[in-house]
């Protein structure tokens, strides 16, 4: 189903638009708004499932016995002994 709205824009943002339907990207102002409702909606759900992730590795982890947990020097060391080496050259 389609809608009819109407929207306000910006100068800069209208005339980008323009711009894309003139250069053929897009068939329709519409259709250019369209697209980029998409992206927002594609962009959201990959953060949310980035979030879920990110949120599932921390519970994991919380798990971990403390015998288990690795100390920070141990876990940077490799790095810092780069970074010294790096800043003597």
């Amino acid at each position: 189903m389609t809608v009819k709205t109407t929207l306000s824009f910006t100068d800069r943002h209208h005339r980008f638009l323009v711009e894309k339907v003139d250069e053929g990207v897009f068939a329709t102002q519409s259709a250019a708004v369209a697209a980029a409702l998409e992206q927002m909606m594609r962009d959201d759900e990959e953060r949310e499932l980035a979030l879920a992730a990110m949120t599932e590795e921390l519970r994991a982890r919380l798990g971990t016995p403390r015998a288990d947990y690795v100390s920070a020097e141990k876990a940077f060391s490799a790095a810092r002994a780069r970074l010294r080496t790096a800043s003597k050259t």
